[in-house]
């Protein structure tokens, strides 16, 4: 079965998290994609979180499906071996603080020149242009500048950051469908073209209206813990066994249920309950109705009467339980990967499938530079090259 992306030669340039993970999500469906790293400075990801035996696990997860090459790119013979590698590839996926690769030679007219078809994928914290385009620029910034940290958390606590790399991954998923796009324009065209994109624009894409409410009518999104200003009761609710749900309300009849369900049906009646701001205004009567049921019964006895009442409820899962979970188990959401270094490892898989042409995790993050003596020889150096350029660091 020929995956989408075979044929599609992908280099990847980028460390950390948003541009690996946009190159790793084309890897899934079939790109080679040629993962980059500095001789004597691997991907910081390496080192990130937890390990086994030495092994970086996070890093295992970012450098699936990929080839792994190690090139000084602040080398003039390692920038000129890159420019040999890019004449022949589809996309180029880099994350440096803008102006870096124009530094080396490497600018996007630089590459055009060897390679007018080249989708070139720019990654950072700010753009390409503007007063903040050379700042440092991180997922943890673009989280707090894109308003996601202002609206979340209890409305007496700070603005709360999540504990995992969102804007990152969000821009990841944003990075290759812009990488589509432009190939699709290429096969139009037959030209490349530079894709510049900004970690802090597409979390703020995500996050709903709040530009046209403030523009519209001057209203600035609360923090409101989980509860939401457009329906109630939504919240998530302690049971009896210490486990939590979650509960949503969005449709009218799913709150209609719910209340039954908890035994007061009489707040139907209110008319305040007949729209979803009406039932956010009263918020706190709701939350104390559905906490006293649920607190009175295990999480799984809530689960099956929610389920039973065709009412909208979900277990709130840490990874153990996502690993127990029949659902996802029905899904294939967590592949077990094989792997050189750990034998087999378990990660989430593709997160959507396609019936003819489906994503596959082939393989888990490979060796810093396993790959480079193979990519490398089949641009034609020789094994002497080869040994002399990695004596001077280049490689």
């Amino acid at each position: 079965m020929t995956a989408p992306l075979d044929g599609v030669k992908v280099v990847d340039l980028a460390t950390l998290f948003a541009g690996p993970l946009a190159a790793a999500f084309l890897g899934d469906f079939g790109a080679d994609v040629i993962k980059v790293e500095h001789p004597a400075k691997p991907d910081p990801s390496r080192g990130h979180g937890p390990a086994r035996d030495g092994v970086g696990l996070w890093w295992k997860v970012l450098g699936r499906n990929k080839r792994t090459v190690t090139l000084n790119l602040s080398d003039p013979d390692g920038a000129a071996l890159l420019r040999r590698l890019l004449a022949d590839a589809d996309v180029l996926v880099e994350n440096f603080r803008p102006g870096t690769l124009e530094r080396w030679g490497l600018g996007p007219a630089e590459l055009h020149a060897v390679n007018p078809r080249l989708v070139i994928t720019r990654i950072s914290g700010f753009g390409q242009v503007g007063p903040y385009a050379r700042r440092p620029g991180f997922g943890t910034l673009a989280e707090a500048m894109s308003g996601f940290a202002a609206a979340t958390g209890e409305p007496d606590g700070p603005p709360t950051l999540p504990p995992f790399g969102l804007a990152d991954s969000v821009s990841a998923l944003a990075a290759a469908y812009a990488v589509m796009l432009a190939l699709r324009a290429r096969d139009v065209t037959g030209a490349g073209q530079v894709v510049d994109l900004a970690i802090i624009e597409p979390i703020m894409a995500m996050l709903g209206p709040q530009v046209t409410w403030y523009d519209q009518l001057g209203y600035i999104q609360p923090r409101l813990g989980n509860r939401s200003n457009n329906n109630a009761p939504r919240n998530t609710y302690r049971c009896a066994d210490g486990r939590w749900v979650a509960v949503s309300t969005s449709a009218q009849s799913i709150a209609e249920r719910v209340l039954r369900l908890v035994g007061r049906g009489e707040l139907i009646d209110e008319p305040w309950f007949a729209t979803g701001s009406g039932r956010a205004a009263h918020a706190d009567e709701l939350d104390a109705a559905v906490s006293a049921w649920v607190s009175q019964r295990d999480r799984d006895e809530v689960v099956a009467a929610f389920e039973e009442a065709q009412a909208a409820v979900a277990p709130v899962y840490d990874v153990r339980d996502i690993l127990a979970d029949p659902q996802y188990a029905a899904l294939g959401t967590v592949r077990t990967v094989p792997d050189e270094e750990l034998g087999e490892v378990r990660m989430q898989n593709v997160p959507f499938r396609l019936t003819e042409t489906p994503g596959e995790i082939r393989h888990a993050g490979r060796r810093h530079g396993q790959d480079t003596d193979t990519v490398f020889s089949a641009l034609g150096l020789s094994a002497e090259e080869l040994a002399a350029l990695r004596e001077r660091g280049v490689l």
